[in-house]
C-alpha cells in the first residue's frame, strides 16, 4: 500500500498556491485527474479500494466528475453495477441526475476521488434524501484531512478512504 501511495503522490501532487474547492488555500495539490488518466494507476487503486466497500453494498455511485473513472473500475473489480450522480440533472432526454443503475431499494455507496471539506459528496446526499435514498458510506481514494470526514458524519455518512492525506504525503 505505501508503494501505491507513493505512486499516486509521484504522479498527482502538484506544489503552489491553489484554492481547493472549499475555498481553503493551499500549498500541495492532488491533480486527482493525473491518477485518473494513468490506467495501470486507475486499476491499481481500484483494485485497492475493493476492501473499502460494504459487504452488502448493490450498487456503487459514483460522483460527478472526478469519482466517474474511479466508480468506473472500482464496478469492473467488485462486479458490482455503477451509477453516476451528476452535479445537476440534465435538462434533456430523461432529465436524471443518477444514471446508470437504478439506486431506488438498492443499498449503494458513493465513490469519489479527493475529500476535502466533504462538500460534493454532501450536496449529493442532500439531493438523494430528497428522493427518499439514504447512502450511509461515501468511499475515496484521498482523505485530505481537513473536514470532510467530520462533516459527513455530522450527516450520517461514514467515510472511507484508502488514504489519508498524511499517508500519500508522507510516501
Amino acid at each position: 500500500m505505501k508503494n501505491l501511495a507513493k505512486r499516486i503522490a509521484e504522479c498527482s501532487r502538484l506544489r503552489g498556491n491553489f484554492t481547493l474547492r472549499s475555498g481553503r488555500v493551499s500549498d500541495t495539490y492532488f491533480d486527482k485527474y493525473r491518477f485518473e488518466a494513468d490506467p495501470i494507476l486507475l486499476r491499481d487503486i481500484a483494485a485497492a479500494m475493493v476492501r473499502l466497500v460494504p459487504k452488502e453494498t448493490e450498487v456503487l455511485a459514483g460522483l460527478e466528475m472526478g469519482g466517474l473513472p474511479v466508480v468506473t473500475l472500482l464496478s469492473q473489480c467488485t462486479g458490482l453495477p455503477a451509477a453516476f450522480v451528476r452535479k445537476q440533472p440534465k435538462t434533456y432526454g430523461t432529465c436524471q441526475y443518477a444514471e446508470g443503475m437504478p439506486l431506488h431499494g438498492k443499498r449503494f455507496v458513493l465513490v469519489e476521488d479527493v475529500v476535502s471539506s466533504g462538500g460534493a459528496i454532501l450536496e449529493a446526499v442532500h439531493r438523494l434524501r430528497g428522493d427518499g435514498l439514504n447512502p450511509k458510506v461515501a468511499l475515496c481514494v484521498i482523505d485530505r484531512q481537513t473536514g470532510g470526514r467530520e462533516a459527513l458524519l455530522e450527516s450520517g455518512i461514514e467515510l472511507r478512504a484508502l488514504f489519508s492525506y498524511a499517508e500519500v504525503t508522507g510516501a
